[in-house]
């Protein structure tokens, strides 16, 4: 593991998952870079000149705060993440295209209003009846699964 890591860093390089299957990708550090920055600028994402995670954190501990009825009091500590941090991006490379281009995937799970939107959608589809036409209940085509059709 040592020499493989001294090799990555001599050749300023950088070992990454590919998309589709399991296998890892090693290419440079700044190729890599590139690709990220492409795909940024291709679908005109703005960037910021400041953080925005406090604004952020204090909009949604209002929100919990004020909304009794959502979350009770004894509870509302729950859905409040303590130490937040903006999302995080990691590359994917497309091995089975041409040009290998990335994929980005976003990791969500530190963000501010990760746990409170864990809530929101559970309380959504508990109380909605929207169909689930592209999921299977069960294999057998009854309520039950004792019986098939």
């Amino acid at each position: 593991m040592k020499s493989i890591h001294t090799k990555l860093k001599e050749n300023d390089a950088i070992i990454t998952t590919a998309d589709k299957g399991n296998p890892f990708v090693i290419l440079q550090t700044q190729r890599y870079n590139a690709k990220i920055q492409d795909f940024i600028d291709k679908n005109k994402f703005q960037s910021s000149a400041t953080d925005p995670t406090k604004l952020f954190q204090n909009q949604i501990r209002k929100v919990i705060t004020h909304r009794t009825t959502l979350i009770p009091k004894d509870s509302k500590w729950r859905y409040v993440n303590l130490n937040p941090s903006a999302p995080t991006i990691k590359g994917l490379i497309k091995l089975h295209k041409l040009d290998q281009p990335i994929r980005l995937v976003v990791n969500w799970r530190n963000t501010q209003a990760y746990k409170f939107f864990q809530l929101l959608t559970a309380k959504i589809r508990r109380f909605s009846s929207l169909p689930y036409a592209f999921n299977i209940r069960n294999t057998t085509g009854s309520e039950n699964g004792s019986e098939p059709l």
